[in-house]
């Protein structure tokens, strides 16, 4: 089956350096080398390039494995499960999180929730929304050694087990992973009913279309069939010979580096209700691709609309818009923005399931932007280093029982004081995420935007680690980092294990506030009280 998509519409100004962009990529020959695999568009050495280009291949492989995904789907609902709990970070949980977010559960088929989070408070949620005996414990890590994720499986496997006499507990877990990493090794040690082997040449961030997006997905009854189809036509769509300037892959990358490079780095994603979870997706493949070495384009999702006035002249605003959706209030919203003179580029979805389609031209965006950024798309050194900091603090913790003392620093208003035109406010929250929260984010980000006319960001610890962390860190030096952090968490154990969630989270914090720091960062660090006490 084949998909027609529309004509690319071109963003609404700045079309001259976009225009040259395009003709760069024509003479580089950029996209029949990525088609052929070709290391040198990225950089001299194929090292982390040739076993991370998997994503380019045919969806038909892919396809020939649904039959699989929805059989074993059929089987968790008959044997009596109806929750499906999704333990992974970042690019192990996000492209599962895009389908659940925009279909939810068809009839007769189990809820998919997620939990990627190390807080006290959001174990404890997760724990009191399932029943171990009916929940299928979905164990996701590409690499298998995820500390978070190792975590959550022995605090569920300590659930699951304390429900008495009965059958192994392995049947109650699957595990997504690749071949022979610890993960793999632990689900066969214990008889997990099932282990989905995940290509090895496709890295976390690109793998929404393999088994870490589609088997979550089969369980709720996603037509997986039909994306694919959509998926196939865009890489179709993307690797066929033609002009970059008719090709919906790289066109996107081009609009967002010849942007960039003008000084609009600040991707604003403006999404359809519907589709709105596909956001945070783009934010991880984003950030983690192009933010390093110095360089990169900040993605910005679910920000307040405000009047043009209040944004700076450092955005690039990209509208993913399904046909037939609620869309009056954002198509208004976006025409001022562009009669004001701001970027505006419209990508057009016919429904839902064009969202395979999506994921693949954001893909090959991302690697189009990166070939013109100059910066490899496939690694996250920043992200590593972050977690060998947190190492650090946790082994110190089990040395002396203790976590190092680190008190409020700074303030939201000093901290905002300090920014100038092209910065951006970037919260870290590592509190749970509950409505009281989310408004107080909210109302952070429109002051921001209102009183200083920047852009901003915010993510909850640990996620964000795993998706822009690494941007942070390897990024420009735009970024203005405001931690929030409580300590009102009923704290939780952990079974076998000599420290708690709550002293896990604490290290993560203070390991991402000491990177911070130590790159010259502007940082400032505060009680979640005494920010919702000012609201």
């Amino acid at each position: 089956m084949s998909h027609e998509f529309d004509e690319i519409a071109p963003v609404s100004s700045g079309m001259g350096a976009v225009e040259s962009t395009l003709a760069a990529l024509d003479d580089r020959g950029v996209i029949g080398r990525i088609q052929r695999g070709d290391h040198t568009v990225w950089a001299v050495g194929p090292e982390s390039i040739s076993d991370r280009l998997g994503w380019l291949a045919p969806a038909g492989g892919v396809r020939g494995q649904v039959s699989d995904y929805e059989a074993f789907a059929a089987e968790v609902r008959d044997a009596g499960f109806r929750r499906v709990a999704l333990l992974g970070m970042g690019g192990s949980s996000l492209g599962a999180e895009v389908f659940r977010r925009a279909f939810g559960a068809g009839d007769g088929f189990p809820e998919l929730i997620l939990l990627d989070s190390t807080l006290p408070g959001a174990v404890s949620s997760a724990a009191a929304a399932v029943e171990p005996s009916r929940t299928l414990f979905l164990v996701a890590s590409k690499s298998g050694t995820t500390l978070e994720t190792r975590l959550l499986y022995d605090f569920f496997e300590g659930l699951a087990a304390a429900r008495g006499p009965g059958p192994s507990t392995g049947a109650s877990f699957a595990a997504i992973t690749d071949e022979g990493t610890p993960l793999d090794e632990l689900a066969r040690e214990q008889n997990f009913r099932r282990v989905f082997t995940s290509p090895h040449d496709v890295g976390g961030r690109f793998s929404a279309l393999t088994c870490f997006g589609l088997a979550p997905a089969a369980f709720t009854g996603v037509d997986l069939r039909e994306m694919l189809a959509r998926a196939e036509g865009m890489r179709r769509a993307c690797l066929r010979d033609g002009p970059a300037r008719e090709n919906q892959g790289a066109y996107l990358g081009a609009v967002m580096a010849a942007m960039a490079e003008q000084g609009r780095d600040k991707m604003t994603l403006v999404t359809s209700p519907s589709v709105r979870g596909f956001g945070p997706w783009v934010e991880q493949l984003i950030a983690e691709s192009t933010g390093k070495d110095g360089k990169g384009i900040i993605p910005i999702i679910d920000e307040p609309i405000l009047p043009p006035e209040r944004y700076g002249g450092d955005r690039l605003f990209v509208h993913l818009r399904v046909d037939g959706g609620d869309n009056d209030g954002l198509d208004g919203a976006l025409r001022d923005l562009e009669e004001a003179g701001h970027p505006v580029l419209r990508l057009a979805l016919r429904d839902k399931h064009d969202l395979g389609a999506e994921i693949f031209r954001w893909q090959f965006a991302a690697a189009v932007a990166c070939a013109l950024l100059g910066v490899h798309p496939f690694t996250q050194p920043n992200v590593e280093s972050t977690k060998k900091d947190t190492a650090a603090v946790v082994n110190d913790f089990v040395r002396r029982g203790r976590l190092p003392e680190m008190e409020p620093e700074g303030s939201f208003e000093d901290l905002l004081s300090q920014s100038k035109a092209g910065d951006y406010l970037s919260i870290l929250a590592f509190v749970s995420r509950t409505r009281e929260t989310e408004r107080a984010l909210a109302a952070l980000r429109r002051r921001a935007m209102e009183e200083r006319n920047i852009a901003t960001t915010a993510g909850y610890g640990p996620q964000y680690l795993h998706s822009t962390g690494q941007l942070h860190k390897g990024g420009p030096e735009s970024g203005l980092f405001l931690q929030i952090t409580s300590e009102a968490e009923r704290d939780v154990e952990i079974p076998g294990r000599p420290f708690t969630f709550g002293a896990v989270a604490a290290a993560q914090a203070i390991g991402d506030l000491r990177s911070l720091k130590s790159l010259g960062r502007r940082t400032a660090r505060v009680d979640l009280d005494r920010v919702l006490s000012a609201l």
